[in-house]
């Protein structure tokens, strides 16, 4: 027990020394979230936070589409903008959470979504809430790999 404290107590100095502050890198694409109070993305080491992306045409507050499947192929793109932004790619995401406004549009998201992950797609929960940002219909944010 006498060798293993000093072990742990080097271990933690270690990991407290590896989790600087400096090694969270804020992400902001050109134009987005302009006078809104999140970023991006955030990355952190390898990884890749990023913020929840809506079905609306970069760099303004429109949405490009009325309807569920024209909003996640839009949702997506922007995601994938902003994941080339940051130095990653669709390949490289393993987690993404959606969210829809109403859960009957499961179906026609998930068909949208099934054609930007084709092989190996990420882990997912979908939920369904009372209303999104601007009126969207769906909203995405991921976990990615960079690097």
């Amino acid at each position: 027990m006498r060798l293993l404290l000093p072990i742990l107590a080097c271990a933690l100095a270690t990991t407290a020394a590896a989790q600087q502050p400096g090694d969270k890198q804020v992400i902001q694409m050109p134009g987005a979230s302009v006078g809104l109070p999140f970023s991006s993305a955030v990355r952190v080491g390898n990884v890749l936070y990023l913020s929840g992306q809506i079905g609306n045409k970069p760099g303004t507050r429109e949405l490009a589409d009325t309807g569920v499947a024209g909003q996640t192929r839009q949702t997506l793109e922007n995601i994938k903008t902003v994941l080339a932004h940051a130095g990653s790619s669709l390949e490289r995401v393993f987690k993404c959470t959606v969210f829809l406004s109403n859960i009957a549009d499961y179906g026609k998201m998930n068909e949208v979504y099934a054609t930007y992950f084709p092989k190996d797609p990420p882990a997912r929960s979908t939920v369904a809430g009372s209303g999104l940002a601007l009126g969207a219909r769906v909203e995405i944010e991921c976990l990615a790999t960079v690097g």
